[in-house]
């Protein structure tokens, strides 16, 4: 069992950098692939980013590739979103989820079992 707690999402304007947190509890975290996914108002949840669970592979979106950094810290039972020069269609609830299978870089919802509640950013032009 794992639980998942997102923060730092907030309101910024277009541009500026954000850095999402997500905690998690249990033992197995350092086993799981952990990736991030987000959903705008009226649109399905996209993915954005995944990092494997040794911290040794990562895989970006296109739409972010190059402005976002996934990381994490199993140690601190943490994975991190570094989002930089942020664009007004960045605006979204952001997701962590955990992915038990560690199937390589998996980009699908489904495959991902255990999610957070989620927190908003907004980013304005």
């Amino acid at each position: 069992q794992v639980q998942l707690v997102e923060s730092g999402g907030e309101s910024v304007q277009a541009g500026g950098s954000l850095r999402l947190s997500c905690a998690a509890s249990g033992r197995t975290f350092s086993t799981y692939n952990m990736g991030w996914f987000r959903q705008a108002p009226g649109k399905e949840r996209e993915f954005v980013a995944v990092i494997r669970w040794s911290g040794g592979g990562t895989y970006y979106a296109d739409s972010v590739k190059g402005r976002f950094t996934i990381s994490r810290d199993n140690a601190k039972n943490t994975v991190h979103l570094q989002m930089n020069s942020l664009k007004p269609e960045d605006t979204a609830v952001y997701y962590c989820a955990a992915d038990p299978s560690n199937n390589g870089y998996s980009t699908v919802t489904s495959t991902y079992y255990y999610w957070g509640q989620g927190t908003q950013v907004t980013v304005s032009s």
